[in-house]
């Protein structure tokens, strides 16, 4: 078993929901990751990721059962993904994981998963 997958089980779905609209509260205010979403509506892109890491974290395949295979940066290789955007996902990304105060072990493990995906997705200098 992938070990981000207990983390649905140790936090369960409603604090997943929880953590995907901070993210998006961050979304929103930060300038870098807004003008990624043409769209003014951010819950058609919010409920996405929800329904993402419900599955990466244990969940429903839901994501999977709707939108195939995640393949992660082949959905993402329309936007120029450098260092700099990948920390501004990420500060996004643990701000909302701070405000849904896991337990540490959960956080570590949940930031581990982040920081590795973040890294993946980088596709330009």
């Amino acid at each position: 078993m992938n070990p981000f997958q207990s983390v649905y089980q140790l936090i369960g779905e409603e604090k997943i929901k929880e953590l995907t609209a901070y993210f998006y509260q961050e979304v929103a205010e930060n300038q870098n990751l807004r003008r990624l979403y043409p769209e003014k509506d951010l819950a058609p892109a919010e409920r996405r990721l929800f329904l993402f890491l419900l599955q990466v974290f244990g969940g429903p395949q839901t994501y999977s059962e709707e939108r195939g295979h995640p393949r992660l940066r082949k959905r993402h290789f329309n936007w120029q993904i450098d260092a700099k955007m990948r920390d501004h996902w990420l500060n996004a990304m643990f701000t909302a994981l701070d405000k849904i105060e896991p337990e540490q072990n959960v956080k570590e493990l949940m930031m581990g998963y982040f920081i590795k995906v973040a890294n993946h997705m980088i596709n330009h200098e």
